[in-house]
Parts: C-alpha cells; structure tokens; sequence
C-alpha cells in the first residue's frame, strides 16, 4: 500500500550566520559545540556537500528512552532514494498527470474518427404534417388519404435511425488541439522527470545530514571522554597540592558542559533522523544508516544542463502555439460530411419501410460578436506568457548551476583546510596534556586546547557533509539524475 504521508525537510539553518560565531567563540573559549552542532546539523543548511567515509555505522531511535522497535536492516543512500521514489505520493501525483495528458490527447484523436450514433423514438399524432410524414416513410400512402389530409386519423411511427457524420476541414482546429495535445503528454513526462530528482535530491541531502549530526555526536563523545581524564588528573594535582581548587573546579566544570553538549548533539542526531524517516515515509523505528557511501562523480564544467523543468516548459511553449492555432480556426468554415439510414414502422397503418440519406455541410461563421478574435488574444498572452516564465527559469537554473559549483569549491576548500587543522589540534592537545599531567601548563591553556579541538572535529564532519551534498546539488541542477 502506497503511504501517502507528507514529506517536508527539516528547517533550513543559516551557513552565513556561522563563521563569525565561530570566531567569537573560540575567542571566549565557550559553547563552541553546542552552537556548531545545533547549527549545523538541525540547520540542513543550504547544504553544500559530501566527503570521506569516516563516520561509523550509528544505530538511531526515535525517541530517546523508547525501547527497539523493528528493522535491523541497514538504510543505504541507493535503499533511501529508490524507496523515496516508489513510495513518495509527490511522484505518484505526477504520474497521474500523465494519465489525464493522455486522456486528453485520446479526446483531441477522436476528433479523426467519423462519429456514429444510434437514435429511436416511438410516437403517436394526429398532426397533419407528422401523420402525412410517417405514412410516407411507412410506404402505406394511398390515394384515399388525400381527402382527409386536414383532418387524419391518429397514426403511431416506431423510428430506428443510424447517423454518421465525419469533419473534413475544420480551419486546422483538430491538426493544431492533436499536437497541443502531444505536448501537454510530453511536458508532464518531464515534470515527473523534475519530481523524481528534487525528491532525490531532498533524501540524499537529509541522509548526508543524519551522518554529519552522527559525526557530531562522536566529537561530543571524544570531548567527554577528553574532560573525564583530565578531571582525573586535576584531582590528583589538587590531592598532591600543586593545583588550587578553583582549577579543579573549572575543569569539572567543563566536563559538565560536554556532557551537556552530549545530549544535545543526541537529541539533533534523533531529529534529524525523524526528518530523513519523514522524508521515507517511515513510520517510528529503529533505522541503521550505513556509512559505506560511493564517490559520487563531479559533473566536468562543460556538461550542458539537462533539467526537465526546462523541457517542461518548452513543450508547454510548443502546446501554446499550437493552442493559438486553434483558436485562429473559428476565422474559417467548418466542412463535413454525413449520411443516415432510417427505418419506420406503424401498427395503424400496417405498413413500414427504409430510406436514407447522405450529404456534405459547410458552415461558417460570418460574425461572432468578436469571440473568435478574444480567443486568439487570450491564447496569444498564455504563450507570451509561458516564453517569459521559460526564459526565468532558464535564467534561474544557470544561476543554480553557477552556486552550486562555488558552493562545491568552497567546501573542498573547507575540508582540507579542518582536516589540517584538526591534526594541529590533537598535536597541540596532546603536548598540553603532557605539560598538563607534569604540571607544567595551566588550566585555562588545556581548556583552551580542548575547545578547539572538538571546535576543528566538528567543522571537519561539517565540511565533509557539506562537500558531499554540494556534488548532490551540482548533479541536480544540471539536470542528471542525484544517484547514477
């Protein structure tokens, strides 16, 4: 059964906003992780994206204290989209409007096909004209009739008639609807084309950012783990006498704060796992998210743009002309032939009989109070304003494209610049805690140190993410499918 749940994203964050917090705070030496965590990973940011494969496998519930629920099977990015684009009600919308676009050309084809329709009808009279016409078509006239021809006697007529009727010309009305027609079918198999990568791309972005939130619980984790040792020997510096009791405190402190920064790094890791569940269609479970993620290839700077939306609108350009067409044909005559075929039977008269009848019509509309001349201007404005809403979109799409490689050279940049830095970090946390347990560095120097080690793990699983998910948005602004 096809689960037509809503499927939103969770709110997206402000990336702009974060540099300078950072800097800010790192100057203070506080909350550096809660503000990149909470910024980051509830953000989606407008993510930029993708990297290493450094996260580990996270199993992650919904809700914190509730016990496993089902599914030990571990979600890929491929499982992910493939079920996003089976079981999205977005795409199956879609799909329904391509059966209506081709329900709609199946009615501009009958137009080629002779109509025939079947007609009867049983009536009694004893009007002049009609009792004189049925005993005609009866073939039971006679010469005695005539005499009573103003005051005839009641006669019944049993009618059976077949009629066929086939337009010949119709002033390229039925030509130009066929191929508006064509293309209404076409237009919506790329809208589908449209739906199908957006959603894609919303998944693949969400995914991406349950593994950073991931990343940003193992660097709360690391912090924790880093506060509880140097707690340890805070304490045995304070026992021994070499450390006054407000360091030990400050350090304890500290420790207190990661803890904190824990869960809440925990409770974005849940978040962002019910949007991307959300985002599936899921119902509340346990899900594994696997972390063996395949390089996705970086389109080359001369790849065209392929986006469907631009050959949506084409083909609804391509259906307006045509629409314009139409219009234009109430200006000519209509030509048509037909033919019939009827039979009559009457009980009074006793008799029956069998004629028909065929022929060839012109009409044409010599003055209609302007309506055909409204039609054409109004068909006229939808095309100028399709080729106007073509021309935006175009424009809006290069400017897509263009973001998206900036936002992907960024984070490239971004990666390997964290990477470096979070290997001067534990360089420089490492000799700190040498000099720290020798009692030779203060407190407020491996606080320091600490800070800015877990500050550089996060910015580098952010990096990572945001590269990932830059190639994702590169991939899907130019029009090529998000997983090949």
């Amino acid at each position: 059964m096809r689960n037509l749940s809503k499927h939103r994203l969770l709110p997206n964050g402000n990336p702009k906003g974060r540099p300078s917090l950072v800097r800010k705070i790192l100057q203070s030496g506080k909350n550096i992780f809660f503000i990149l965590v909470l910024g980051s990973s509830l953000g989606t940011t407008k993510l930029s994206a993708s990297s290493t494969n450094t996260f580990t496998n996270t199993t992650l519930p919904f809700r914190s204290g509730s016990p496993l629920y089902v599914s030990t099977n571990i979600w890929t990015l491929e499982r992910a989209v493939r079920f996003a684009l089976t079981n999205s009600p977005d795409v199956f919308i879609a799909a329904q409007r391509i059966r209506q676009a081709r329900a709609l050309l199946r009615q501009a084809n009958s137009a080629l096909w002779p109509t025939v329709q079947f007609e009867t009808d049983y009536m009694r009279s004893d009007n002049p004209v009609m009792t004189f016409s049925w005993t005609l078509n009866q073939r039971s006239f006679s010469p005695q009739l005539m005499g009573n021809l103003n005051n005839p006697d009641e006669v019944d007529n049993l009618g059976i008639r077949g009629i066929i009727s086939y337009p010949l010309y119709a002033g390229g009305r039925i030509t130009a609807m066929r191929r508006a027609s064509r293309q209404g079918v076409r237009a919506t198999e790329e809208n589908l084309r449209a739906v199908r990568n957006q959603l894609a791309f919303e998944v693949a972005r969400a995914y991406y950012t349950v593994l950073k939130a991931a990343a940003f619980v193992d660097a709360a984790q690391a912090a924790v783990r880093a506060y509880e040792s140097n707690v340890q020997v805070a304490r045995h510096h304070y026992e021994t006498g070499t450390l006054v009791r407000a360091d030990l405190l400050d350090v304890e402190v500290r420790l207190a704060e990661a803890k904190e920064q824990l869960l809440r790094a925990r409770n974005a890791r849940e978040l962002t796992i019910r949007g991307l569940a959300n985002l599936l269609g899921l119902e509340p479970q346990v899900i594994q998210v696997s972390t063996n993620l395949p390089d996705l290839p970086i389109p080359p700077e001369d790849m065209p743009i392929q986006r469907p939306e631009l050959e949506a609108l084409q083909h609804q350009v391509e259906a307006a002309k045509e629409m314009v067409r139409a219009a234009r044909s109430g200006y000519f005559p209509e030509i048509g032939v037909f033919g019939s075929v009827n039979h009559n039977r009457g009980w009074e008269t006793g008799g029956e009989g069998t004629s028909w009848m065929a022929g060839i019509q012109l009409r044409w509309k010599v003055w209609d109070g302007f309506l055909t001349r409204g039609k054409v201007q109004e068909a006229a404005a939808r095309l100028e304003q399709l080729e106007e809403q073509l021309r935006k979109v175009r424009l809006g799409i290069q400017l897509e494209v263009a973001q998206a490689r900036l936002n992907l050279k960024q984070a490239t940049e971004r990666v390997q610049v964290s990477r470096k830095a979070v290997q001067q970090a534990e360089e420089s946390v490492r000799l700190i805690r040498v000099r720290f347990a020798q009692g030779l560095a203060i407190t407020t120097q491996l606080i320091n140190a600490e800070t800015a080690l877990t500050a550089s793990r996060v910015r580098l699983a952010e990096a990572q993410a945001d590269r990932r998910i830059a190639i994702v948005a590169l991939r899907k602004a130019l029009g090529l499918p998000v997983y090949p």
